[in-house]
């Protein structure tokens, strides 16, 4: 079922407001128009009426004769029959009606009553005399240049049932093309835009702040519009810092290529430089496929303890740093729902991080508190922490703050991959100034222990 903003809903009221339009103008001012031209013209009744006044002004002055004298002048202006009768419908005048006179006097038609064009003889009009109707009526028939005229309400027709009816069709379109149409150029002119490589052309507001489908469309738009602009932005500094960081080992490979070494201490460097490289290479791609891909992951329950135990000796293998450096103060109970292997691999980015800007001897300690449906993570290194500014420039990719923290660098995409990834599965990341050093807080959602396997 639609919902009430539906663009369904849109389109019924105004297809039954049109309907109940046309109806309604059918039945009211068609009918209207019709009868109106179905009676006799005003002036035709003010000349009939004067007629009868001329007849009752001749029967009070002369009587018979003074009908007979006002019939005979009458007969020289107007066609057609015309008699003076009584309330008993016998003539005023001398002269007798005809049987056939006399039958017609029955259906006879006042100057008040519609008037028929589809007879083929004219109605004879009684007409009451204006001083005293008690005396008698004028009995014409209707000449033919006072019948309503039959083109007129053709004409009339033509207006009610043709132009009126041609007018609202033409603005009911128009409101549907301006309701349908026009979200959808605005469309195409931004898929123009983009393919014109116009990537902040955005649909106008009064479109997105549509309640209805087109709305929900061209919001979709503009947000996919803003993420190709992402995208396209980060893809391009990323090549623009790739290219960049490449050129020092390059460089560096150049030189030791072009040097006097012996063969074991040049193998080694070799080694050392295209290890870098490589590693730089698989972490630009990592963070370029985590900003591209926007399917949702694939998510189970992750016992963080257990997660924690795995990646301290891996980090401990790699550093050298002895296992009772790297606490962790959260029990066997924090469970989070997420996707292991992005997990994975942001904490132990995460703890890289820590490792590398520790001093030797130092603590990277994981904790972590329940708050209703999540879980809040945190992982404090003791190295001295950054200056409040950078807190959030920390995550962008290809930076690394020279002086701030100790460590041996690296190509600044550590914390930017961990980002990605949290982010991909539901959860928040973001870094603060401990009591000793760097904390980094990650949210996530929690998951019942009770029965789940680690996902490990």
């Amino acid at each position: 079922m639609p919902n009430r903003h539906s663009l369904f809903w849109k389109l019924a009221i105004l297809m039954v407001g049109f309907c109940l339009l046309l109806i309604g103008l059918s039945l009211s001012w068609g009918r209207q128009m019709e009868v109106r031209n179905a009676y006799l013209a005003p002036h035709a009744r003010e000349l009939l009426e004067g007629y009868a006044a001329e007849a009752e002004r001749a029967l009070l002055s002369g009587g018979t004769a003074g009908i007979d004298l006002w019939l005979g002048s009458m007969r020289e202006r107007e066609q057609g029959f015309i008699a003076v009768i009584g309330p008993d419908l016998q003539p005023l005048g001398s002269l007798p009606l005809s049987d056939a006179q006399v039958e017609r006097l029955t259906n006879l038609r006042g100057v008040d009553r519609p008037v028929s064009r589809h007879s083929s003889t004219a109605p004879w009009m009684r007409v009451p005399f204006p001083g005293d109707s008690s005396l008698g009526s004028l009995v014409i028939e209707l000449p033919q240049r006072l019948v309503p005229d039959r083109w007129n309400l053709l004409f009339w027709r033509m207006v009610t049932n043709g132009l009126i009816p041609g007018l609202l069709t033409l603005m009911f379109c128009f409101g549907l093309y301006r309701m349908l149409i026009r979200p959808l150029h605005q469309l195409r002119d931004q898929a123009n835009a983009w393919r014109a490589e116009q990537l902040t052309a955005r649909v106008a507001s009064a479109t997105t702040s549509r309640h209805d489908e087109f709305g929900e469309l061209d919001r979709a738009f503009d947000d996919m519009a803003e993420r190709l602009q992402g995208t396209v932005a980060l893809q391009q500094q990323l090549l623009r810092d790739l290219s960049h960081e490449l050129r020092t080992p390059l460089s560096r490979l150049q030189v030791a290529s072009d040097s006097e070494q012996d063969g074991q201490r040049l193998r080694e460097r070799l080694r050392r430089e295209v290890r870098g490289m490589q590693r730089l290479v698989e972490d630009a791609l990592q963070l370029a496929w985590l900003d591209a891909e926007r399917a949702p992951l694939p998510s189970e329950p992750i016992g963080i303890a257990a997660l924690w135990e795995m990646l301290c000796e891996d980090a401990c293998f790699e550093s050298g740093w002895p296992r009772a450096q790297l606490v962790c103060e959260l029990g066997d109970d924090c469970w989070v729902q997420g996707h292991l292997d992005s997990l994975a691999q942001a904490l132990e980015n995460i703890l890289r991080n820590a490792i590398r800007h520790s001093p030797l001897g130092g603590l990277v300690r994981l904790g972590g508190q329940r708050q209703g449906e999540h879980w809040l993570l945190w992982l404090e290194d003791e190295g001295g922490g950054v200056d409040e500014t950078e807190l959030e420039r920390i995550f962008a990719a290809f930076t690394r703050l020279d002086g701030s923290r100790p460590g041996d660098g690296g190509f600044g995409l550590g914390l930017s991959i961990a980002r990605n990834a949290v982010q991909r599965q539901g959860g928040r990341l973001w870094a603060q100034n401990g009591t000793r050093g760097l904390r980094l807080n990650f949210r996530l959602l929690a998951a019942q222990a009770t029965g789940c396997r680690p996902g490990l």
